[in-house]
């Protein structure tokens, strides 16, 4: 007679989930600090993504994004601009605001970093069995699925 496994208990899901979000931290950092040519800081990676979700976004909407207090997104902004990573402009719709995108390069930053963590996570997928991998793909979707309808609930 088969034995039936219990279900796990979402705390323990979770406990499991926080984890692995350890490990994948711990595999952005080192894609982040020595995989690439030019290693970007975290907070300009952020910001990168950031404006990238919201072409055309302004200061203050990204400050909220990332959590941050205008002084400390302008400066932010000063240097992204100087490393030639985010291009800014006046808005269209306001003479006052000021509009971010990412530059070219911001572009290719993007590309070569998540490149970069795509030949990580490869690494380690690769050495886990076929049942496994297809378990682990229906469980990251039904997360994702479960994070978005939560996210705009």
């Amino acid at each position: 007679m088969p034995t039936t496994v219990p279900a796990p208990l979402p705390a323990e899901v979770a406990a499991a989930a926080a984890v692995a979000a350890e490990l994948l931290d711990a595999l952005q950092r080192r894609s982040t600090e020595g995989a690439e040519e030019n290693p970007i800081p975290p907070s300009q990676l952020r910001a990168l993504l950031a404006v990238e979700r919201s072409e055309g976004t302004n200061l203050r909407l990204l400050g909220k994004a990332l959590g941050s207090k205008p002084p400390a997104v302008s400066r932010l902004c000063d240097r992204m601009q100087a490393d030639g990573l985010l291009e800014r402009s006046l808005s269209a719709n306001s003479r006052r605001e000021v509009e971010l995108r990412l530059s070219q390069r911001g572009h290719s930053v993007l590309a070569e970093h998540r490149a970069s963590r795509l030949r990580r996570l490869h690494r380690v997928l690769a050495t886990m069995p076929v049942d496994q991998l297809r378990s682990l793909t229906c469980g990251l979707t039904a997360f994702h699925d479960a994070a978005l309808a939560l996210h705009d609930a």
